[in-house]
């Protein structure tokens, strides 16, 4: 039987008057990868916010490990340290090198040595092909080399589940490829995740169930992402389909 890492029950997010979130519900198993699509502002970045704690809800909870998330609790770091998140914006910060960047989060947060986590840093950066990179600095990397750092600097903190964003909206096409990779490599090994994408080939690529959100709400999900793909079953996932091509 499938083990439940993170439960959402009828989540509810609102910014002023506009509702955002209207009653989610969720269950994520371990290993398992959930791909998210729908329209622009539809909820999709602001579910995994929420997800990480980055964002207060109105409404129902997150439980990790059958924990609340609560984001006003003295525990929020140890319990936001279980969920990862990767943003389009790489926010690396430009006066490190590259292998600096990667072990800060478990030297400050963790409190742990160099001496300990280093090694482990530079196998990571070398599952990505950047190790030869690791004392270089963020503005002498493209994009795409970025973005696998920041991938790196996530797994860093052993996260249960790994929550990307639009991971490769600020990239230059040819830049999209190598990052995707990347991502469909730990999809292989078993990572849990949930992926915010408009990439609709990857999508059908990596997607174990796939989530299809309309104003705040899920309008489609499917365990058979390829027939989503081929014929979804509303007619609101298939006009939204009909604008891509892959």
């Amino acid at each position: 039987m499938a083990e439940t890492l993170l439960q959402i029950r009828n989540l509810h997010k609102e910014f002023g008057q506009q509702v955002i979130l209207k009653s989610l519900d969720l269950d994520v198993n371990r290993g398992e990868v959930i791909v998210v699509i729908g329209p622009s502002g539809c909820g999709k970045s602001t579910l995994l916010r929420c997800l990480n704690g980055l964002e207060e809800i109105q409404g129902g909870e997150i439980l990790v490990d059958g924990k609340p998330l609560n984001r006003n609790s003295k525990d929020i770091s140890q319990m936001r340290q279980k969920i990862g998140m990767v943003f389009q914006s790489y926010d690396l910060f430009p006066h490190k090198t590259i292998i600096d960047n990667v072990l800060l989060a478990p030297m400050k947060v963790q409190k742990k040595k160099r001496s300990e986590v280093e090694p482990e840093a530079i196998e990571l950066l070398e599952k990505v092909g950047l190790a030869d990179r690791k004392d270089d600095y963020p503005r002498q990397l493209s994009g795409g080399q970025k973005q696998r750092i920041a991938i790196v600097r996530a797994l860093m903190m052993h996260p249960e589940v790994l929550l990307l964003d639009e991971i490769t909206a600020a990239l230059d096409p040819e830049m999209v490829h190598e990052v995707l990779q990347v991502v469909l490599n730990l999809a292989k090994s078993g990572r849990t995740m949930l992926i915010v994408t408009h990439e609709m080939a990857f999508a059908r690529a990596i997607a174990d169930r796939v989530l299809f959100l309309e104003k705040g709400e899920i309008v489609e999900e499917s365990r058979d992402p390829k027939a989503f793909f081929e014929k979804p079953e509303t007619e609101r996932a298939q006009q939204f389909l009909k604008s891509f091509e892959y």
